[in-house]
C-alpha cells in the first residue's frame, strides 16, 4: 500500500503503510541516540507484524514529541486489540485538560481532520467485524473509547465541538449500532 501523508506541524509527512523489513539487531539499535531510536520504533510500528507493531508502539507512545502522534493515532485504528490497549495505557493523560498529551493530539488531529475521519471509520469497521460479539455496545470497546478522548482533544483545541465519524459510543444494547 501507498504511504499516507499527514500534517505534522505544518508541514508534509509521508509515511509507510506498512514496512516489511527485518528488525534490527539489538547491538545496532544501542548505537542511535535517542532521537534515532525514537525513529526508528515509529517506523518499526509500520511493521506488517502484529506483535512486531505493539513491541514498537510501547516505545513511542508516552513521547511528547509532535511527530510521533500520526504513528499512535494510525495504530488506533487498527485491529490488534492489545495494541489499542498500550495505546491506552501510554496515554493515561488523554483526558486530563490541559495535559500534554491532550494538547498535542488534539493539534494532531485539528490539522488532520480527514485523517482522524479515516482512522475513525476503521474503528468501527474492526469492531463490527472482529470485535462485536466481545463488546456488544460500541462505546466499551478499547477503540471507542481512544476516539472518544481524541475527538474531545480536538474539540478542546479548536474551542468547538468536532464531527463524529463513529456510532454514538453508549448505544442502547437493544439496538444494533
Amino acid at each position: 500500500m501507498s504511504p499516507f501523508s499527514v500534517d505534522v506541524g505544518g508541514a508534509a509527512v509521508a509515511i509507510p503503510y506498512r514496512i516489511h523489513h527485518d528488525e534490527p539487531p539489538a547491538d545496532a539499535e544501542s548505537t542511535l541516540t535517542t532521537t534515532q531510536r525514537l525513529i526508528l520504533h515509529c517506523l518499526y510500528s509500520r511493521h506488517g507484524e502484529g506483535l512486531v507493531r505493539q513491541r514498537h508502539l510501547e516505545q513511542i507512545v508516552d513521547s511528547s514529541h509532535v511527530w510521533v502522534a500520526p504513528f499512535v493515532v494510525q495504530l488506533v485504528g487498527e485491529y490488534v486489540l492489545e495494541i489499542l490497549e498500550a495505546v491506552q495505557g501510554g496515554l493515561p493523560e488523554l483526558d486530563t485538560p490541559q495535559s500534554t498529551y491532550r494538547l498535542l493530539y488534539g493539534a494532531f488531529i485539528a490539522r488532520n481532520p480527514s485523517f482522524f475521519a479515516r482512522t475513525e471509520r476503521r474503528v468501527v469497521s474492526y469492531w463490527s467485524c472482529y470485535y462485536r460479539w466481545r463488546y456488544p455496545v460500541f462505546g466499551t470497546y478499547p477503540g471507542c473509547i481512544l476516539m472518544e478522548s481524541l475527538r474531545d482533544a480536538a474539540a478542546d483545541h479548536t474551542g468547538r465541538p468536532w464531527p463524529r465519524h463513529t456510532p454514538l459510543g453508549l448505544a442502547d444494547p437493544a439496538r444494533p449500532s
